[in-house]
């Protein structure tokens, strides 16, 4: 072990200072961010809300449920997915994140690696970028967000959808996934997006053996080490329904909650999550015997 007093101050700042509020966000308590996928393909959900009605209707009902944040993607990004053509996608996302807007006051957060579509979302009324190749997709996203002034979430990922789970390889999951993150996130902040403003994701099941997953989750503490909050996706995943027997991904709210808890435990901040009531509920239990 490392003495306090040998610890470079900037990383001491990193691991202990609070963090800033993020799209309005308290940062010192933990948040659940609800996933709406208006997509025809997503692994878990896939159809369930691609029409703007059930959309609509599900957003409300997350959000009466006790949701802090909802996440709306028109792009699958499971195993195998194709990229969706922009105007395909803003088509999707846009008039959904707007009948939102107009209905509720929380935070909306556009999962998108466009410029374009970020665009269309934040004008709809979006309130942060949430892109799982890190913004290296589309080299004008990073620009946008930061002259517009946005937080963003950047996240880790080896290989893009279409083939990320084809054989992924590391020398050091753990080590590699940091790296990647604290250049992406110097990167960003190199192009005028603070630090403060940025979410930092590991990127579970993207590029990602199962091994590599429970790694990463292992030691999700060290990514405080970035100085941003930390935002986890696990839920409903494929490694969930291996280790707890449930191959139906619709099932797997007891394996995801009980991931998104042990994640809590070493400090993350926000959970992505399909199911918001039952993790809403597991977070409050929580609390409560903390």
């Amino acid at each position: 072990l490392i003495p306090a007093a040998e610890i470079p101050g900037d990383v001491r700042t990193r691991l202990t200072a609070a963090r800033a509020p993020v799209a309005g966000l308290d940062m010192g308590q933990p948040q659940i961010m609800g996933i709406v996928n208006v997509t025809p393909d997503s692994f878990s959900d896939g159809g369930r809300h691609y029409a703007h009605d059930a959309a609509l209707a599900a957003a409300q009902q997350m959000a009466a449920a006790g949701v802090a944040i909802l996440d709306i993607g028109g792009e699958s990004t499971r195993p195998g997915a194709a990229e969706v053509p922009e105007a395909e996608e803003i088509a999707r996302t846009a008039p959904v994140i707007a009948s939102i807007r107009a209905l509720t006051g929380l935070p909306i957060s556009i999962d998108t690696r466009k410029a374009a579509v970020a665009r269309a979302a934040i004008d709809a009324g979006a309130d942060l970028v949430n892109d799982v190749s890190g913004l290296t997709f589309d080299p004008a996203l990073a620009p946008y967000c930061a002259g517009a002034g946005l937080p963003v979430c950047v996240m880790h990922a080896q290989g893009d959808p279409e083939t990320m789970q084809d054989d992924p390889r590391y020398g050091d999951v753990l080590l590699e996934v940091f790296d990647f993150l604290e250049t992406r996130i110097a990167a960003l902040e190199a192009a005028g997006i603070p630090r403060a403003r940025i979410l930092a994701d590991p990127g579970i099941g993207f590029g990602k053996s199962q091994a590599h997953n429970l790694t990463l989750l292992q030691n999700l503490s060290l990514f405080h080490g970035l100085g941003c909050p930390i935002l986890l996706g696990v839920s409903r995943k494929a490694f969930i329904g291996r280790i707890g027997g449930e191959p139906q991904a619709a099932r797997r709210a007891p394996g995801s909650i009980a991931v998104g808890l042990a994640a809590l435990a070493q400090g993350v901040q926000i959970l992505r999550v399909h199911d918001v009531p039952e993790t809403v509920q597991a977070l409050r239990l929580w609390q409560a015997v903390r």
